[in-house]
């Protein structure tokens, strides 16, 4: 078969549904299958072809309706014609909608589309987070969306649980999943007495690495010589690396954004994995890579 995973965030941006679309594409292609990625043009592209990548419309920062400090890059509306015309050049078999609900790119592709529609749902969206004048714009265009999908997934109950309350269709949960085989040959664990605690993961305020930060100064109290590495970007590195210098932490690292090997070298050395989030997770894909590295790990409380 011939199948089209939309995802409308930038592939420049790197995060969990870009990791799951990534994964389905090497899975669907191992079985035999023809994929192709369909996503919004990068902002400052450079105009390099991606293989196997169909660039339709742009991408615009766009703060997600979920939390009001997470930003991503999506994608803004697309020439109608030019995806008339990749459409009938592909003639997929199947498209597949990650964040159906996301502007603007699904819906006009959904609405000329003749292929079998599949949507899955990321996100933990609360509707007791979002205003009513957000809610009466949601609620219609999420409906509007919904009419043209043949097959409803979800990555958990938390990801499918605002859907859920907005339509009566049968949602199929269809857990996250990680390539075992990257992790059998991670690299072993070095030096018991060079001990390192490691966060992964978006620097912004439902993150909770402000607790984190916190909760090390306790901790550095009586184990000196514990190391705290945070990896990952977002919106509040600046105030979260002034907060450590105003808690005198003298072992804590800002690494930025790391590349996958690092990624996987990092969970390796590490002792102990750190998931402080407060709330908004749906199935936080990092949590299984620390646990296939045998990395003990201790995640916040709350669903998803």
């Amino acid at each position: 078969m011939k199948i089209g995973l939309v995802c409308p965030y930038s592939v420049n941006r790197h995060g969990g549904v870009l990791e799951v679309v990534l994964s389905l594409k090497a899975g669907l292609e191992a079985r035999g299958h023809e994929v192709k990625i369909i996503t919004p043009s990068p902002r400052k592209h450079n105009g390099e072809l991606h293989p196997d990548v169909i660039f339709a419309g742009t991408s615009v920062d766009f703060r997600t309706l979920s939390f009001s400090d997470t930003t991503s890059q999506v994608s803004s509306r697309a020439d109608v014609e030019k995806i008339d015309a990749m459409l009938a050049k592909e003639q997929f078999d199947i498209l597949h909608f990650h964040e159906p609900w996301m502007p603007l790119l699904s819906r006009q592709l959904l609405q000329r589309s003749g292929s079998v529609n599949i949507g899955t749902f990321h996100a933990k969206v609360s509707d007791a987070l979002l205003p009513r004048s957000i809610l009466r714009v949601v609620n219609p265009y999420l409906k509007s969306v919904m009419k043209y999908l043949n097959v409803l997934t979800a990555v958990s109950d938390s990801g499918a649980e605002y859907v859920s309350s907005i339509i009566n269709e049968p949602i199929t949960i269809i857990p996250n999943g990680i390539d075992l085989k990257k992790y059998q040959h991670s690299p072993v664990k070095k030096d018991p007495e060079d001990r390192m605690i490691l966060y992964i993961g978006r620097l912004e305020r439902r993150k909770g690495v402000k607790f984190l930060l916190q909760a090390f100064q306790l901790f550095s109290q009586t184990n000196p010589g514990v190391k705290l590495i945070i990896a990952g970007d977002g919106p509040d590195r600046e105030k979260l690396e002034l907060l450590a210098e105003d808690l005198k932490l003298k072992n804590v690292s800002f690494l930025g954004f790391v590349s996958e090997e690092l990624k996987l070298e990092l969970l390796a050395e590490a002792d102990l994995f750190c998931s402080p989030a407060l709330f908004g997770e749906s199935f936080g894909i990092v949590l299984l890579e620390a646990m296939a590295t045998n990395t003990v790990s201790v995640a916040g409380n709350n669903s998803g």
